[in-house]
């Protein structure tokens, strides 16, 4: 069976901003072998087809996920006022890392993160502190009980709405180094926390741009 197949112009053969596997004339020959039948086309309009096909798959991709639909909602957001203490509590309380601090509205005012802890005690990492401890350094846990939320919490909060689509929330994440990000509606509220973890696992990262 002969399939003619029109000349594309060249400026359609690359996708913009879609990462793709460039094929060689020699990858093209050996997939066309394994077709049954002669195929009238040559390696330059099967590239072509390629980029297209994969532009519009990455772009099917990419429409179907949200920040809604991998955000972890139900999360207790921290306030400024609360000490350290409770709030080193309440992140571990809910198995997180790192959670948002909002106003009485539920506005989003900066996040609170293991780093910004270890930082006041004095640490770069649980070992250190571990040693800190072992040594009997004082201080520490008045440190956390006399110290706000809202005094060493990082600022500002790169945050993305509840629609956000994956180039939106890749980008965020591009900004920033964190392990999560908060999740907002319309009004600048907290739905929600997006955690980097599970954007990895959840999304088609090799398709994306």
């Amino acid at each position: 069976m002969t399939h003619q197949l029109p000349s594309l112009p060249q400026e359609q053969v690359a996708a913009p901003g879609a990462a793709q596997l460039e094929l060689s004339d020699a990858d093209i020959l050996d997939a066309m072998r394994h077709i049954p039948g002669y195929i009238d086309i040559t390696t330059t309009d099967f590239r072509i087809i390629y980029h297209l096909a994969h532009a519009h798959a990455v772009e099917r991709l990419l429409s179907g996920v949200c920040a809604r639909d991998l955000m972890r909602s139900g999360i207790a957001p921290l306030r400024p006022a609360t000490p350290l203490d409770e709030a080193a509590r309440a992140l571990v309380r809910q198995g997180l890392k790192t959670l948002p601090v909002v106003d009485a509205d539920g506005r989003v005012l900066g996040m609170l993160t293991e780093t910004d802890v270890l930082r006041l005690l004095g640490a770069g990492s649980f070992l250190e502190l571990l040693l800190h401890l072992i040594e009997g350094e004082g201080g520490l846990v008045e440190r956390c009980r006399d110290t706000a939320t809202g005094a060493i919490m990082s600022t500002p909060a790169v945050a993305v709405s509840e629609q956000a689509g994956l180039r939106e929330m890749l980008g965020a994440f591009r900004r920033h180094p964190g392990r999560g990000m908060p999740v907002v509606d319309s009004h600048g509220r907290c739905v929600g926390i997006l955690l980097r973890k599970d954007f990895l696992t959840a999304c088609p990262l090799d398709a994306a741009p």
